[in-house]
């Protein structure tokens, strides 16, 4: 918290991934989930689960006394985050860097910034692709429907 001059006391905003249609399965404080359940909550395989800490894109998860992982409401907002770089095309090993930055701290703020604004560049990109194929397979559907209803020979 700071404060400076006669401005209130205020918290840092937590840098979190957070969706705004994310619902977490339990509410914080009692938000400890085995690999199983986040698996069965994300889709994801908990062999994925268990890659993604081996390569740094998972760290720091916690551990029960016995070992076990236990995930959070946190882990899963960042499972939920890395599920949309996934979706832009962004390659692994660079969303392992930006994991790394995130770790990093406030410092990395500008660098993270410029990596999501490239990514943002290439969805827009990528969407005009695809709408451009939309409007061809809509041509080609609607052709093929009227050739349907076309008399034969005709």
């Amino acid at each position: 918290m700071t404060v400076t001059d006669n401005a209130p006391l205020t918290a840092p905003r937590p840098d979190i991934c957070v969706s705004p249609t994310l619902r977490h399965p339990r509410p914080d404080g009692q938000d400890r989930y085995t690999i199983s359940e986040v698996a069965a909550f994300t889709g994801l395989r908990a062999h994925t689960l268990r890659w993604y800490e081996q390569i740094g894109l998972m760290p720091h998860v916690e551990r029960s006394h016995t070992g076990q992982r236990r995930f959070s409401n946190r882990d899963l907002e960042w499972l939920d985050f890395v599920g949309k770089l996934r979706l832009t095309g962004m390659p692994v090993a660079a969303m392992v860097h930006f994991a790394d930055l995130v770790r990093g701290g406030e410092v990395t703020h500008a660098e993270r910034r410029e990596i999501l604004e490239r990514t943002r560049h290439d969805v827009v990109a990528r969407l005009a692709e695809l709408r451009e194929a939309l409007t061809v397979l809509d041509a080609k559907i609607t052709f093929y429907a009227g050739a349907d209803r076309a008399p034969e020979g005709a």
